[in-house]
């Protein structure tokens, strides 16, 4: 089980022989286990590209080996961090029942949208989601686009742009790229009418399913789009628990269904990221363990590094042991109820105390 958290955003900094030593360890299979989206895949983007990606000089070509070079360090290290960890699983038994469903609902779909975690987009790919859809037409959205930073928006954009294929950037909360993304469906679905004409049947609204893992925003875009709270949301796994279509308009159904997932994640790091995220059910993990890890990665960041958790906390980060800064974090505010400090830590994360950032950045 590999870890792969593909590339986060580096400042300038300077590269001592050590520091090009220790780059060169390598885990076996730390990049294996990366899933690359389907080329089949029809996306659109949100926003401007950036415009450092058309000028390639060669400081840009060292700045982006020498960010690989860090991450490949980093995902060696979560390798060995996960495995020594409690297997994350989670599969409730709504979910067996909509996927199930689910796979029959798709013979009725014109459009599918699938809705993924802009924080953790390659975690939050289902495997076999390519396998369900087949050539079927598909829309991939990035919801929460307000959680990342530019660079991690710029860094997604870039990599879908260099494959000739694109994403739509949303925010479910505040409804952006929600527009964008009716207009999308009833275009790439013009032609189900244009062949119901050639055969002397009426026009039909267009059939989008919006399908992702839980917690991804599936209901809250829904609702925006809508103008109105059409589907129970709420900042949980497992809130939606059963499908349902819903009518946008005269040219549009929608269907939301609950959230999917593997019945056995295999890939332990993706697991951990999704705990991190809160995009999988608090009883699968240790909240401890999981509280830990985030200290670790997030002191590795120079984006938020341990003066961060030092500034909100008051506590020096062991960049090797996140326990003991949970532990001093559980004596300093929570008579050392290591639950309760875990738990503060991922919720301070989860609402930006330490800064916007993604986990993850496009494999290379």
């Amino acid at each position: 089980m590999a870890v792969h958290l593909s590339g986060l955003w580096l400042p300038n900094t300077t590269i001592t022989r050590n520091d090009l030593h220790r780059r060169s360890r390598q885990s076996p299979g730390a990049h294996s286990a990366v899933p690359f989206p389907s080329q089949n895949t029809i996306q659109v983007v949100g926003g401007k590209s950036p415009s450092w990606y058309k000028i390639a000089d060669s400081s840009s070509i060292y700045e982006d080996t020498r960010v690989e070079s860090d991450w490949i360090d980093l995902q060696n290290d979560l390798y060995h961090w996960t495995k020594t960890l409690r297997p994350v699983q989670w599969y409730p038994g709504h979910i067996a029942k909509t996927e199930k469903e689910l796979k029959e609902q798709l013979k009725l779909m014109d459009v599918v949208i699938e809705v993924r975690d802009a924080r953790i987009p390659m975690s939050t790919s289902h495997p076999q989601m390519d396998s369900w859809l087949g050539n079927r037409k598909r829309i991939l959205v990035l919801n929460r686009e307000d959680m990342i930073s530019t660079s991690d928006r710029n860094a997604w954009a870039t990599y879908y742009a260099k494959q000739g294929t694109k994403v739509i950037f949303s925010n479910g909360q505040l409804g952006m790229g929600t527009m964008k993304l009716s207009r999308l469906a009833k275009v790439l679905a013009v032609d189900v009418n244009i062949k119901r004409r050639a055969k002397g049947l009426l026009p039909r609204a267009v059939r989008a399913g919006i399908v992702g893992y839980p917690n991804v925003g599936k209901s809250s875009l829904i609702n925006r789009l809508l103008k109105r709270r059409m589907c129970p949301a709420a900042p949980r796994p497992g809130v939606t628990r059963e499908l349902k279509w819903i009518r946008f308009g005269k040219d549009l159904e929608l269907l939301d269904s609950p959230g999917i997932i593997p019945m056995r994640i295999n890939d332990q790091s993706a697991a951990i990221k999704l705990a991190i995220c809160d995009d999988i059910g608090e009883r699968s993990y240790d909240v401890v363990d999981v509280a830990a890890i985030l200290v670790q990665m997030l002191s590795r960041l120079p984006s938020i590094g341990t003066e961060a958790l030092y500034n909100r906390y008051k506590i020096d980060a062991d960049v090797n042991c996140g326990k003991i800064f949970i532990q001093k974090l559980a004596l300093q505010l929570f008579n050392g109820d290591g639950h309760q400090a875990a738990f503060r830590l991922l919720t301070d994360f989860r609402k930006g105390k330490f800064g916007w950032v993604a986990l993850e950045r496009p494999p290379s």
